[in-house]
Order: structure tokens, then sequence, then C-alpha cells
């Protein structure tokens, strides 16, 4: 059985590490070795592991946990040839090892071939009692292959052997969240729960199901819970807060996420959600103590950059928003928020050129939004450009079809652009789906409202809405 890396050196361990500083020759039995390897594989010191193999293989030359250990290496280092060499060879002296089959699974997964080591991993199933870790390497098979449903049971099985295995349990909740199965986890969480009243890590999981369900005072008591079970649990006094920065109890909230500043060291996030708070609260001058502090514990906090974005937005103070915007797309200049802020911001300081690049990279990064395309089309219709917004409404158009708004938009730039035949055909389709957006028609396009077609349009409108 592997050692848990935490635990400290045997006296084999001891002993093996003495033998190598001198040049004496110690004997061990296989066991000892077994240990001594697992040892450094747990503590990522792979070459001493690879002497404790030769050496062991020395003294043991026909240890088959030994080779298999020896296998296990050949393939973390990607030696596969090797690897399959051994395994037959083991094989041909041992037909039902489980542990050969496993370590062809790990071969035919490093191969990206998941089912045919999830084939394997049901032969080695066969082989013995004990299938926790078998049921593991399942699961990330599953995983690997997106089948959710299966990846599921696995985890559930692991969680089955031993209710304390933490990771396996998180593998339970990531496959339910994926499934969108919400429901069906709280059910997992509460049923876990009667069995272990006291696991934190339960508590903490079940809240934030009730939390994506809006299901806040629930969340509350089961973050309330986790505390109560570990009164150091830190993502559950985060958790908590988040829920009554929801609840609009922002002082409370304030509260739990200095907690967590008290029993570790400060983080950025709770920096950041203090923040937020105060600014809720109305305390400017705290918010903004906090949204620097944010940025000055991790400078690469995009989110921090945001928020201090966000803040002097609010009070119409651009210069400084576009500076600090500036900041988080040098961060991530792939996040379409934040070029589609910056876009808005170029647009208040009239910087329409500004605008334009910032609101097509927000919609080149996948910002489909119907607002983004029309404030794209607004800030090239300030340049005069009246056939780029053309082509961008043109294009809003395939992603909203049945939105009014960029229908009357494309027909006052057609009747901007003097084509009147295509401004008639537009508006008369924008008048079938919302015939009130003329009102805003009129004050955009204040000119074209003036012909004589369009009076007689105007004419009609107001007929008929008395």
């Amino acid at each position: 059985m592997a050692l848990d890396a935490e635990e400290k050196p045997s006296q084999p361990i001891t002993k093996f590490e003495s033998m190598l500083k001198t040049d004496d020759v110690y004997f061990f039995d296989s066991e000892d070795f077994e240990d001594i390897i697992h040892h450094y594989l747990n503590n990522g010191k792979i070459a001493l592991a690879k002497k404790a193999i030769k050496i062991g293989l020395q003294q043991h030359p026909a240890a088959a946990e030994l080779k298999l250990l020896q296998i296990e290496v050949f393939v973390f280092e990607n030696k596969l040839e090797e690897a399959e060499k051994m395994l037959d060879d083991l094989q041909q002296l041992d037909q039902h090892n489980e542990e050969i089959y496993i370590q062809r699974a790990n071969i035919f997964s490093k191969k990206d071939d998941h089912l045919g080591a999830i084939n394997l991993l049901e032969k080695a199933l066969d082989l013995t009692d004990d299938g926790f870790d078998i049921y593991s390497l399942l699961g990330m098979e599953y995983l690997f292959m997106d089948d959710f449903e299966m990846a599921k049971k696995s985890f559930m099985k692991c969680v089955e052997f031993d209710d304390e295995d933490y990771s396996s349990l998180y593998n339970v909740i990531y496959c339910f969240e994926f499934l969108e199965e919400y429901d069906d986890a709280i059910l997992y969480l509460n049923k876990y729960l009667e069995d272990n009243p006291y696991s934190e890590v339960a508590w903490h999981q079940l809240g934030k199901q009730y939390f994506s369900k809006k299901m806040y005072k629930e969340a509350l008591s089961a973050f309330d819970f986790a505390i109560i079970s570990d009164d150091t649990f830190i993502g559950a006094y985060f958790e908590k807060g988040k829920v009554l920065e929801k609840l609009g109890l922002y002082n409370e909230a304030i509260e739990n996420y200095e907690t967590t500043i008290k029993i570790e060291d400060p983080t950025s996030h709770a920096y950041l959600r203090i923040g937020k708070c105060h600014e809720k609260l109305g305390n400017t001058e705290l918010a903004k103590y906090y949204f620097y502090h944010t940025v000055h514990e991790d400078p690469l906090l995009d989110k921090g950059w945001l928020a201090i974005t966000d803040f002097y937005y609010r009070l119409k103070n651009y210069e400084k928003a576009a500076y600090y915007i500036n900041k988080a797309t040098n961060i991530d200049g792939e996040n379409p928020i934040y070029w589609k802020k910056s876009g808005k911001i170029s647009a208040a300081l009239h910087k329409y050129d500004e605008a334009d690049f910032a609101f097509k990279q927000a919609i080149d990064f996948g910002n489909y939004e119907l607002d983004t395309w029309l404030q794209w089309a607004y800030v090239v219709e300030k340049n005069k450009d009246f056939e780029s917004a053309i082509t961008i409404l043109t294009q809003a158009k395939e992603f909203h079809p049945e939105d009014a708004e960029i229908l009357f938009k494309l027909s006052g730039n057609y009747s901007l652009m003097g084509d009147l035949e295509m401004a008639k055909k537009y508006i008369a389709q924008a008048l079938i789906l919302n015939p009130k957006g003329l009102d805003n028609f009129q004050i955009n396009f204040p000119n074209f409202c003036t012909t004589e077609w369009m009076q007689n349009i105007l004419e009609q409108y107001k007929n008929a809405s008395k």
C-alpha cells in the first residue's frame, strides 16, 4: 500500500538514505523496498525512487511488485515500449495479477485509448476484492470520454469504500453539476450527511448546491454546519459571505470575509468581496481602499482591476476607468467582458476609434449580446462610417433575427447612405415586430423622419395608436 505523502520517513527509509551516503550495502526485504519506493513516488522524488527500484531488483530479481513499480515509473516517463515488454514477461508468469491490467490500462490511457483502458480496468476489477483504486481510475477514464454518468457512478463506488475520500466526493458533485442534476446532488449530499453529520466538506458542497439554486436560507444553514464541523474552514466562511451578500446583509458578509483573513494570510478575493460590500453600503472610500488592496495583493487578478474600473465608471471618472480597464485587458486580452467595458468607456470619452476597436474585440472573443452589437454600431455611426454600421447590424441580425431595434437602426443607416429603398424595407419589417420602437427611431434619425414617405408612416402610426 502506498504511504501517505505527509508520513514521516520510516526506519527502512532512513536506513536506505544512510546507505546512499556511504559505500556500504544494506539488505532490505522486498516489502521494505516497496515502502521506500512508494514514499519517494508519493513525494515526487523520482530519481530516488528509481535508485531504490534498481537496488531492490538487484537484491530481489524475481519480485513481481518491484517490477510493477519499475513499470509504473516507465509509464510515468512515457517509456511505454519498455513498460509493455516487462508487462508481457510478467503476465506469462502470473495471469491473475490485477496490477498488470491496471498498468496496461495506464498505457492505453496515455495513448488516448480510453475505452481500451476501461476494458482492462474492468478485468482488473474481476481479479480483486478491493476495487477502490480501480474505481477511481475508471472514473477518470470516463471523464476523459465525457461520460459523466458512468464517471459519477465510479466515483460513488470510491465514496462507498471510503467515506473520507473527499477527492472522489468532489468528483461526484462535479459530475452532478456538469449533468445539471442539482436536485440529485442535494439528495446525494443529504444522504451522505446522514452517515457523516460532521463532514465539513459535504456541508460546504451542499451549501454551494443550494446557492446555485438560489435557496439562500438553506445555503446559509449548510455553511453554518460546515463551520460548526470545522471552525477554521475558510471556504465555508467565504461562501457564507457570498450568501449574505445575496440577502443584502453586507455587514455580516464583511465579518465572514474578515474571518478568512484572520485564519490565514489575506487573499485578493477576500479583499475584493469586502470592497464590493462596502460599495453597496455606500462606503466609497472604504470600497476604494479594499479594491486597491485587492490588486496590491495580486496584481495579476484581472477582476480586481475590473472592480476599480467599475468603481470609477460609476463615478463618471472615465479617464481613470480607462486607465484601469487597460490593466485588465493587459492581463487577460481575450476576455470579451473587459473589451466591452473598454468600448463603453472609450465611447463615454468620445474616443470612437478606440471604442470601435474594443467592441470588435469583444465580438471576436465571443460576446454576441444585443447591446454589444448596438453599441458597436453606435460608435461607428458617430464616425460617420454608415457602411460599417450597416455591416455590423447585418451581422447582429444573424444572432438576433427577431429584434426590431436592429431593423430600425438598419433603416436609419440606409437612409443616411441615401438608399431609401432599403430604408423603407427595414422600417417596414421593424414596425411589424415593434411599432412602439418608432419613438426612438424619430429621436435617433430626425432628418429621415421629415421625408414625405416617413411622414405618412408616422401619421399611420399615430392613427393606429389612438
